[in-house]
């Protein structure tokens, strides 16, 4: 046993080294119009994050974005609870800037954008003193930034993908990368649209069964402008995002009909009926950044202001409503209603933030960093008329974080300080009489410290500790009184204003191996934690935000490569070091542990497996298969799932012609139809109920990328400017957002 063991951690070693190796040529080397460059990673584990990239893998970017999400090894995601990544609740970026959106707008965002217009995402686990303490648990950062050349250039890519449940339904996305530079300045505009058709089934208890037909329309455009004044830059982004939406609902249930006023009489009816709803977002973002340099490539310093503004409307219409009283059998009609619902909102958001940093002498070397942070955001809500709900935040924050070496160990100690200034106004219509009063106030100041250390075991494995405090602030989609996305007559869901921010103390201990392996063990300590609650009282249906006193959140992980080369070549040619790890034919498995505590909840823990395979067919065809399946029968916050969340199975065959530039893929997602999600729900007061959904999840498809190539093939790369908020420090990247 201790030889198998002895053997495989080798193995793994090798594999991982050579990948290494593989990809530690960073600089371009030019030889005869001939260009070697750094072969990408599927997926790399850094001491404080893990970065998936996008652009290299074609089964994560033959959709939308929120397709590709819901693939990645230890991410799970619901419709009831949002994001979490290996047991941590995950705040969204774009591009190094919070979305400040959660639950349906968040997935409708990120629906609306084409996963071939993502770069690479990266999940930061471990977010330091330089990230806002309102990261809470942990940072999704997608990043959609592209590279400039000199002269113009541009790149292609389209996708089309079908579905045939209960009729044909086709899904679209086209997007362009247009990059140029002169001697004054360098530019860059991205610009897309997609179209697409879907199908969801809900039922909830008896009372309510859904099947909804959507049509979703999205377009963007992303633009960058880039001036370099001697050593330092001054960069300009403008971001537009659109996405259009229409829904048509026919539902049938239970429910009980006010028939009489004075005094009230309610009667039982067996009803069906037709909506049609219709949902208008726009998202606007700017922002300047100037980057001073120093001689010491290690001393920084940035300026940067943003503003993003997002608006969004829905409305609602019933066309009819008809049934049968249940305990007379006489018929029941309700002709229909114009705008059962009609909702707007209107976001702001302003910042302003100096990040600096340079190298000092402590121990055997060191970086100092240091900054600050001004954020104002205001958000109201507009139903029928009425402004319900006008919010307000002010942030102020500071951060001093030192980074310093001693031998084989790596130290970070930092804290963070901001001052919160939250209050508003909540005004609610009930039975005619409009309620006015003040959102309860969230005025303090706290102190958010973190620590970590790293002790390399040996060359390039190495074993972590870590922990910060940080706090979680309400999603204005769970504060805004309208988060209403289907309106019938046994159904009350509502945001809640006055809910409270979350506290969290994050542990984590981890031991990773080259890049690719890893195991690791995190408990996330939470107050005030926000969670759904649904209920039935009656024939009505609830659905509510709330805040959990105290929870935690345990989660074991394992990542680990197997390349099957073991099975045909012997050790001593394994151990050359000298294939490609793009060109070798392996799998990938993860497997996670989660569990929740809440008090009085008896929540079992589940498992989450993910397996990628990747196999070189002949002609360079590569097929990869990705499978991922989460254990039913456990506790996630106030709900068990009765079915797994996860249970697909993904296969993507990829071809490329012309010397590489020319990318050709077919897909077959979910091609068993085993995605769905059913769960029942355990809710501190009132009746369980029973939850389904599901998607049109199996989809076929093609996908195109084409580079056009530009007119030097020895033309210069820039570095990213759409969005650009970039560390560069001793060759490494570091993505640092605000």
């Amino acid at each position: 046993m201790k030889k198998t063991v002895f053997i495989l951690s080798l193995l793994i070693h090798t594999v991982a080294y050579s990948q290494e190796k593989s990809n530690s040529q960073v600089k371009e080397k030019q030889i005869e119009g001939v260009i070697i460059t750094k072969t990408k990673k599927a997926v790399e584990q850094k001491a404080d994050r893990t970065i998936f990239d996008f652009s290299e893998q074609p089964q994560l970017n033959n959709g939308n974005v929120l397709e590709g999400i819901k693939k990645l090894p230890g991410l799970v995601s619901t419709d009831i609870a949002g994001m979490m990544y290996q047991g941590k609740i995950l705040d969204v970026y774009l591009n190094g800037r919070p979305l400040n959106i959660t639950s349906n707008e968040l997935n409708s965002f990120l629906e609306g954008m084409p996963a071939n217009s993502v770069d690479r995402i990266e999940v930061i686990t471990q977010p330091g003193a330089e990230f806002p303490a309102t990261s809470g648990g942990a940072i999704m950062n997608i990043i959609t930034n592209k590279n400039a050349n000199k002269y113009l250039t541009a790149t292609y890519s389209g996708n089309y993908s079908f579905t045939n449940y209960d009729k044909f339904r086709s899904r679209t996305s086209n997007s362009l990368n247009l990059n140029a530079r002169n001697k004054y300045f360098g530019w860059q505009l991205n610009i897309g649209q997609n179209y697409r058709e879907s199908m969801m089934n809900t039922m909830q208890d008896i009372l309510l069964n859904t099947n909804s037909d959507r049509i979703g329309r999205g377009y963007f455009a992303k633009s960058g402008i880039t001036f370099d004044l001697g050593q330092d830059r001054l960069l300009l982004n403008y971001d537009i995002y659109h996405n259009n939406n229409d829904n048509y609902a026919s539902s049938k249930g239970l429910a009980d009909i006010l028939t009489q006023r004075n005094p009230d009489i309610y009667k039982e009816i067996d009803f069906t009926a037709l909506d049609a709803s219709r949902s208008n977002n726009l998202r606007q973002e700017a922002v300047v950044t100037y980057q001073k340099r120093f001689t010491d490539k290690s001393q920084k310093l940035d300026f940067q202001f943003g503003y993003t503004r997002s608006n969004n409307k829905f409305s609602q219409d019933n066309i009819f409503r008809q049934g049968i009283f249940t305990q007379s059998n006489e018929n029941y009609f309700f002709p229909g209603q114009k705008d059962i619902l009609n909702n707007k909102s209107d976001m702001r958001v302003a910042n302003f933030k100096i990040d600096y940093s340079q190298p000092i002498k402590i121990l055997d070397g060191g970086k100092v960093s240091f900054g600050g942070l001004y954020e104002r955001q205001d958000f109201d809500t507009e139903s029928k008329g009425l402004t319900n709900l006008e919010y307000q935040r002010q942030t102020a924050s500071t951060y001093l974080e030192f980074q310093a070496k001693l031998k084989k160990f790596d130290f970070t100690l930092g804290a963070r300080a901001e001052n919160y200034d939250i209050s508003g106004i909540t005004r609610v219509d009930s039975a005619g009489t409009i309620l006015q009063d003040k959102l309860i106030p969230f005025k303090k100041f706290k102190l958010f410290p973190n620590a970590s250390v790293q002790y390399n075991l040996m060359n390039q494995v190495y074993l972590a500790a870590n922990y910060n405090k940080k706090i979680s602030l309400p999603s204005i989609s769970a504060l805004n009184p309208n988060n209403v996305i289907f309106s019938g007559p046994n159904t009350q869901i509502n945001g809640n204003p006055n809910l409270q921010p979350t506290i969290f103390d994050n542990y984590e201990i981890k031991v990773s191996a080259f890049d690719y392996a890893f195991i690791g063990y995190s408990v996330s300590s939470a107050k005030n934690q926000v969670a759904q609650i649904v209920k039935k009282e009656g024939k009505n249906l609830f659905n509510e935000q709330v805040n959990i006193s105290n929870m935690k959140i345990h989660n074991f992980n394992i990542g680990l490569p197997v390349p099957f080369m073991i099975f045909s070549k012997p050790m001593s040619e394994i151990m050359k070091f000298d294939f490609n790890p793009d060109k070798i034919n392996f799998m990938y498995l993860y497997a996670g542990y989660q569990k929740h505590e809440i008090d009085n909840v008896n929540n079992k823990g589940f498992w989450i497996f993910n397996v990628m395979t990747q196999l070189i067919l002949p002609k360079e065809i590569k097929l990869t298969a990705n499978y991922s399946y989460l254990t039913p029968k456990a506790g996630y916050f106030y709900f068990t799932a009765e079915k797994p969340f996860n249970n697909s199975f993904d296969i993507t065959l990829t071809k490329k012609f012309m010397s590489n530039r020319l990318t050709v893929s077919v897909f077959a997602n979910d091609i068993f139809n085993g995605q769905v999600m059913q769960v029942r729900s355990n809710p501190p007061s009132g009746e369980a109920v029973v939850l389904r959904s599901k998607y049109n999840t199996r989809n076929f498809g093609l996908s195109i990328n084409y580079k056009i190539p530009t007119r030097n093939k020895l033309a210069k790369e820039d570095p990213n400017i759409l969005n650009q908020t970039k560390k560069e420090e001793n060759g490494s990247v570091i993505q640092q957002v605000q």
